[in-house]
């Protein structure tokens, strides 16, 4: 899966993934800040990369209306703001994780990364995977 984090978050997140052997790029590397989020989507789709991003109000909003205008978009991780007080490498882990299950990639899909209490990664939700609709069902427990 190729990532692409959004100007919110940290382009150390994305160092760390590429030395584990991920495709991420941030929008600190590539120019990309002060774009509107629409933009950054765009950006994202055209790279074939699923954009990572703290503004889960926006990109919810983003979505649905992608859906309505029937938009191809190259995926999008929502990331609860619970994440800020983890630090970088904690989430370059969740979104490793992520990216070992979803290998090809989340063309089309909006996925919710949670975290637990116990600072544990509960994985996401992908009805995909788990049509039943179970809370963290495609991440470890």
């Amino acid at each position: 899966m190729k990532l692409y984090l959004d100007e919110n978050l940290s382009p150390r997140i994305a160092e760390i993934l590429r030395a584990s052997g991920f495709d991420a790029a941030s929008a600190h590397e590539v120019g990309n800040l002060g774009l509107a989020d629409q933009a950054q989507l765009r950006h994202a789709a055209r790279q074939g990369r699923a954009l990572v991003t703290l503004d889960v109000g926006d990109f919810v909003g983003l979505a649905t209306e992608a859906l309505r205008q029937n938009e191809h978009h190259g995926g999008i991780i929502l990331v609860p703001s619970v994440w800020r007080r983890a630090g970088a490498g904690a989430l370059a882990t969740a979104l490793g994780e992520l990216g070992t299950l979803y290998p090809q990639g989340l063309a089309g899909v909006v996925v919710f990364a949670s975290r637990r209490r116990s600072a544990e990664y509960s994985g996401t939700h992908d009805r995909r995977r788990d049509p039943e609709g179970a809370e963290g069902a495609a991440g470890p427990a």
